[in-house]
């Protein structure tokens, strides 16, 4: 009996195989320990039937961070802005969360896969549905984004690290003002931070739109 071919053997594993073998050694070992060899020794397979369906390395991080995002635009949605809005940029944040190192791994590719689009695009419409201009609505998507995705990784980082100041760094007959606001750095209050910081940017969206006519 013949033996089956290599390539027979690659074509019998999937890529959502692969992408979910990808984020279960994320969870085990975290990023640095994400690599195409671990991959194939978790499937059980070759090194070359993981390439088969991600070139390198690169590629199978940006498959699986498309992947976090599948069900961020899961129904029900709200309707109504800025409920629409929060509510996307809330489950973006929780994905982001749901796997060690998560955060790190989407800031270090970039996914231009359909799931990151389809994200990317229901939150632009959002915005364009509430009258942003589409200058506006754009700028406004990437700032709640990198916002999220920088608090995401701040807050993996404080799950195995100390808080990043400790009382004893900041004096107060020092560092008078970081002293008085340490309360509020910890790594107990990330919820609140992002609430905050969301907020934030959509009161401030009526104060960069000009006049009707001046959009762009």
């Amino acid at each position: 009996m013949r033996k089956p071919t290599r390539k027979a053997h690659r074509v019998g594993t999937t890529r959502g195989e692969i992408v979910a073998a990808t984020l279960t050694v994320l969870d085990e070992h975290g990023l640095d320990g994400v690599t195409m060899r671990a991959v194939a020794t978790r499937l059980g397979v070759q090194h070359n039937t993981v390439r088969w369906h991600a070139s390198s390395k690169g590629r199978l991080l940006e498959l699986a961070s498309d992947e976090l995002l599948e069900h961020c635009l899961d129904e029900p949605l709200p309707e109504a802005f800025p409920d629409r809005l929060k509510e996307l940029s809330r489950r973006c944040r929780a994905a982001l969360l749901s796997h060690r190192d998560a955060a790190r791994m989407v800031a270090g590719v970039f996914a231009a896969e359909p799931r990151t689009l389809r994200y990317a695009d229901a939150v632009i419409a959002t915005l364009l549905a509430a009258g942003h201009s589409p200058r506006t609505a754009a700028w406004t998507h990437w700032s709640i984004f990198y916002l999220t995705l920088g608090l995401a990784q701040e807050q993996q980082a404080a799950q195995e690290t100390a808080p990043a100041l400790l009382p004893d760094q900041v004096p107060a007959d020092t560092y008078p003002a970081l002293a008085a606001v340490l309360p509020y750095v910890g790594p107990d209050n990330f919820d609140q931070r992002f609430e905050f910081a969301l907020d934030l940017i959509i009161a401030g969206l009526a104060q960069v739109e000009g006049p009707v006519g001046q959009r762009s």
